[in-house]
């Protein structure tokens, strides 16, 4: 295929001739075309303005080639028809959402073309100014100069594409349980998700949502119910529905953490879930999910959530441990399974659920009006839709790594423990446990996940939401591997460079990002304490044993930052290219920046002692100046790295919160309350960003710091007769 299309259609054939778009497009909507339709030609508009420099011309009077948008009632539902002849460009859709489909193919044409033919005009080492990019990494100004520096307009080969989504569902599930976006970035995401023809958004808000019933529950500067409907309404323009996730019974921290709802609790020192046995939990759950469906008119769905119920069934005072053991866990289950399907159907909504599922060797059941969407076994999908359940096939997780995900095949492993298993990697996992569910014809819908447990930038998890749109639209059995380079291309653009290669490096040095200190502790439990090395005693009395002990952990340490230098490179050398998403770079490029920096701590530590140790190994008894000079020389390395942190952190937090509110943030009006639970999730560490540096501060080298300067000045003072010159006239003895 000549373009590089995501998701690829269904079916492409190549005319002869070409189209001419030196005198530019008009855009023709018949006079009776509905709003949506108008709608979808003045979008097409905006973005090729705003990506291409192509004119679009108000008339076809000075030649300019007519791009004509019209329904088909011969289509099926979401459908549609592209054909570029000599003539004209003709866009043909079943409905509204399939001709706004049609226009986003023929962007991703039209964008390409320009692109290429720019990139394949640029003299070598041509670098250009690049303007600011909006919320998600779009053009901010018109690119009216694109055809300059000699570029020709290109001309449009003639085609026809025919195409239709296999999945009638794809829907994304956005997840921001421990972080806010920006009110112009969900507007930007919704509007790329669009374009991928991504249809549905599960946004699991949590607190981010200002309940006016329980506002105590909304966190400061959650969005507003007006706020969600307007993103509501936006989204339906782009054919996208947003599906509100309010967790229920099970991940109910952000609630049950307020002392209001305390007696709701199963297990009164867990504030991570309710007791299904109580009427208290239903009223103020309904509360919720009624506000939730209020603020989303006209959606089809509403998401209960209710998994990772760990404390079901423990509760003894309220009578929960008595009712497991009459009707099991599963019984239990489905107590309030039912009771929540039934008050969200009578509000016209279909209920969406993690938890509750249909299970074939027990005789608890779930309601067969509800949508499960927590499995990606094909096996299981086909036996629960011949059992009469629908289903959407949940992507595989591909983990919840900090600062980046792994897209490629990888070795799961810690250097703490013998045990590993490889691991496919999220694109092959996405792509093909979607594309297999379907084939199968067991589900009509797919849901792919973005867990906000390790706080990765939503940007992070945009290659497998692109992944799964490509597969939930064409799940044919195509190679992975021929999607990836189609998928760097199509995103970051033509100009872009050594993509696979970021990609992979990130991904390894994220493992060892989270192998290292005591990250991997805190949720899988792994052991993986690093100490500082040992601090010089009395007479500069000195242990050298860190470098010994750690002395793998330098190894790899002195790789990954060699192994991220380069991928910063290849960052550097991108972002100075016309590259698009460029948002994206720059939020990997932060990233990398702790990455390294993780690996350079290391490094000086094992420096750290090397500089003690050649102070109190000989020096101090042969050249007491040059040990107060070593001494001198690890001062540095602490005070180099300290400054480097504070460096590396402060860019990070300015570049996420671009498009993010900061995290934690508190309203003198209203502090934001901070708590635990019992997931231990990386990104809840801390109420603010610092929960990606809270390892490194463990180690307490400010302190080891000002411990070092005390004894380097009493060293210096004990010993300052040894290095003084002589007085004329002292004994020399």
């Amino acid at each position: 295929m000549m373009f590089p299309l995501i998701p690829e259609p269904q079916r492409f054939a190549c005319g002869d001739g070409s189209v001419p778009l030196d005198k530019g497009l008009v855009l023709r909507c018949a006079p009776d075309a509905p709003p949506e339709d108008r709608f979808a030609a003045a979008y097409l508009a905006e973005c090729l303005k705003r990506e291409t420099g192509i004119q679009i011309a108000s008339d076809d009077t000075g030649g300019a080639v007519p791009v004509i948008l019209r329904r088909s009632t011969e289509l099926p539902e979401q459908d549609y028809h592209l054909d570029v002849s000599p003539d004209a460009i003709i866009l043909e859709g079943a409905d509204a959402a399939g001709l706004y489909y049609a226009t986003q193919t023929l962007r991703q044409c039209l964008r390409h073309l320009v692109d290429s033919a720019r990139e394949d005009a640029r003299p070598p080492a041509f670098a250009e100014n690049v303007q600011e990019d909006d919320a998600h990494g779009g053009r901010a100004s018109s690119r009216a100069g694109l055809l300059q520096h000699g570029t020709e307009t290109p001309s449009l080969p003639c085609l026809r594409i025919v195409d239709w989504p296999d999945l009638k569902y794809r829907a994304v599930h956005y997840d921001t349980k421990h972080h806010q976006d920006t009110y112009a970035y969900v507007q930007a995401f919704i509007r790329e998700l669009a374009h991928y023809k991504v249809n549905v958004l599960v946004w699991e808000w949590e607190d981010k949502f200002a309940y006016e019933r329980h506002p105590e529950i909304g966190a400061p500067g959650a969005f507003t119910k007006e706020q969600i409907q307007e993103l509501t309404r936006f989204a339906r323009q782009h054919h996208v529905q947003i599906v509100p996730l309010v967790q229920g019974l099970g991940h109910v921290s952000f609630i049950l953490k307020h002392p209001p709802h305390r007696h709701l609790r199963e297990i009164p020192d867990s504030n991570w879930e309710f007791c299904p046995l109580k009427d208290g939990t239903y009223d103020l759950l309904f509360d919720l999910w009624d506000e939730a469906i209020d603020a989303t008119p006209g959606s089809e769905f509403i998401h209960i959530g209710s998994d990772e119920t760990y404390e079901l069934g423990l509760g003894e005072a309220c009578g929960c441990r008595t009712k497991a053991e009459e009707l099991g866990k599963d019984g239990l289950m489905q107590i309030f399974i039912r009771r929540c399907v039934e008050h969200c159907e009578k509000r016209g909504r279909k209920v969406l659920s993690w938890g509750g599922r249909w299970k074939p060797d027990s005789e608890h059941v779930p309601p067969k009006r509800m949508i499960f969407v927590d499995s990606g076994d094909p096996a299981y999908l086909e036996a629960a839709h011949a059992a009469g359940y629908e289903y959407w096939v949940y992507a595989q997780n591909p983990g919840i790594t900090p600062l980046f995900l792994p897209f490629f095949p990888w070795v799961q492993r810690s250097m703490w423990r013998d045990t590993s298993r490889e691991r496919d990697g999220s694109f092959i996992e996405t792509g093909q446990g979607i594309a297999d569910a379907a084939r199968r014809k067991a589900v009509n819908g797919s849901i792919t996940t973005s867990w906000d447990d390790s706080g990765l930038h939503n940007l992070c998890w945009m290659p497998r939401f692109i992944c799964a749109a490509e597969f939930s639209w064409k799940a044919d059995g195509r190679h992975l591997e021929t999607w990836t380079r189609r998928y760097f291309e199509n995103y970051f653009g033509p100009a872009a460079r050594d993509m696979r290669a970021l990609f992979q490096i990130l991904q390894e040095s994220a493992q060892f990002y989270d192998d290292t200190f005591q990250r991997r502790v805190w949720h899988w439990g792994d052991i993986g304490k690093i100490h500082p090395p040992d601090f010089p005693r009395g007479d500069l009395e000195y242990n050298d044993f860190w470098r010994g002990r750690y002395a793998h952990l330098l190894q790899a340490a002195a790789l990954e930052r060699r192994q991220l230098t380069r991928a910063l490179a290849i960052l550097d050398d991108n972002l100075a290219r016309d590259v698009r998403h460029r948002a994206d770079l720059e939020v990997f490029r932060t990233c990398a920046r702790l990455m390294r920096h993780n690996a350079e701590l290391i490094l000086m530590l094992g420096d750290l002692e090397a500089a003690i140790s050649r102070a109190s190994d000989g020096l101090h008894y042969t050249d007491r100046k040059a040990a107060l000079s070593e001494l001198r020389k690890a001062e540095h390395l602490i005070e180099a790295h300290l400054a480097d942190r504070d460096k590396v952190f402060t860019e990070l937090v300015s570049v996420w919160e671009r498009t993010r509110l900061p995290k934690g943030l508190s309203l003198p009006e209203k502090p934001y309350r901070h708590a635990r639970d019992r997931a231990r999730h990386f990104a809840n560490r801390t109420p603010d960003m610092s929960y990606l540096i809270l390892d490194e501060q463990r180690l307490e080298l400010e302190e080891y710091l000002e411990r070092l300067k005390v004894y380097n000045a009493k060293y210096a003072a004990d010993n300052a007769a040894a290095w003084s010159p002589q007085r004329p006239g002292d004994d020399e003895t």
